[in-house]
């Protein structure tokens, strides 16, 4: 481009909010009344991508689908968040999680979107990195150099950080604009002279090509990963988005509990030696837990989304208070 406690206790129920009145009316008895979100519920689908540990184990310990035993559960993972925003806004998928820079050119883009909850996450986990035979000595250094970078990502976020701190502007360097995949090969390559990028890539590129960590996320305010849902299937299923979330902290449990296990699935899922895989691991928080969207993450997301703007990076200015459930309740 991360305090263990159960979701009750976190206080996960204050995502809940009102049934619109296009739900499902079940009004010929009581009982039916009492129907849980997960009987209409008929398919669930989750977006994430590969670095996301505990949607890694959710999926594989079938967590999911022990909250959603009448429930179709679907898996899609993507190479980052724009494409996983992209086929969530169509109604593609359901719940996904995303770095924080992501949402704010969906809703901009007038993408659909709702925010349902975040995760604090660990500054390690992003980075420029340099070839290890590199001239760059300093963040100064990248003017005028090729930046490679997924447009979009929260490297967008990390990288207007990192010029704004070496008193450059955007102008000043050369950003191509890559999904990780592709950055990689031209980074392997030496088609661009540096790589905003983030976990698990960046280890691997550290332990495979003896890249270089030229400034990482330790040096700036922590920063979030958000979960997102499509509008029309938050406001319809509260109670599932609730479930969703429960059921990823329970996930985040386990690994916790079971190191050893959770580095197997990681390695299964991801592809990744042991090595890389227990560095990426390793950095993750303990607890990393999903609680629910509050203003102090609101204001962080707002005062990215207006330096945007301010770079002209964005079309518009965006409010996004607008785009976080329950924001009117």
């Amino acid at each position: 481009m991360g305090l263990f406690k159960t979701f009750g206790v976190i206080g996960v129920t204050a995502l809940s909010v009102s049934l619109t009145a296009c739900q499902k009316q079940e009004a010929n008895t009581s009982s039916q009344n009492t129907n849980t979100v997960n009987d209409e519920v008929k398919t669930l689908t989750l977006g994430f991508q590969k670095s996301a540990a505990n949607f890694l184990v959710a999926r594989q310990q079938k967590i999911l689908e022990q909250e959603f035993p009448q429930t179709k559960i679907e898996w899609k993972d993507f190479p980052a968040g724009p494409q996983l925003l992209e086929a969530l806004s169509v109604g593609a998928v359901d719940v996904g999680v995303v770095g924080n820079t992501p949402p704010i050119f969906a809703q901009a883009a007038g993408k659909e979107l709702t925010y349902v909850g975040y995760e604090v996450q660990p500054t390690v986990n992003q980075a420029i990195l340099i070839h290890k035979d590199s001239s760059i000595k300093n963040i100064q250094d990248l003017k005028g150099k090729r930046i490679a970078l997924q447009k979009g990502s929260n490297m967008h976020e990390f990288l207007a950080n990192v010029l704004n701190k070496a008193g450059l502007k955007w102008s000043d360097i050369e950003p191509i604009w890559l999904p990780p995949a592709d950055a990689g090969a031209a980074f392997n390559k030496k088609s661009v002279d540096a790589w905003a990028i983030w976990e698990p890539n960046l280890t691997t590129a550290i332990e495979t090509t003896q890249a270089k960590t030229l400034i990482d996320g330790q040096v700036f305010p922590k920063t979030y990963l958000y979960y997102v849902a499509h509008p029309t299937f938050a406001q319809a299923h509260p109670d599932a988005i609730k479930k969703v979330i429960k059921s990823l902290n329970q996930a985040d449990e386990w690994i916790i509990k079971n190191p050893d296990e959770a580095l197997k699935t990681y390695m299964a899922s991801t592809g990744l030696d042991k090595k890389i895989a227990q560095i990426v691991l390793n950095k993750r928080l303990k607890p990393s837990l999903v609680y629910p969207i509050n203003e102090e993450v609101i204001k962080s997301q707002q005062k990215i989304a207006d330096l945007f703007y301010s770079e002209k990076l964005l079309p518009k200015q965006i409010n996004i208070q607008d785009a976080v459930l329950n924001s009117t309740q």
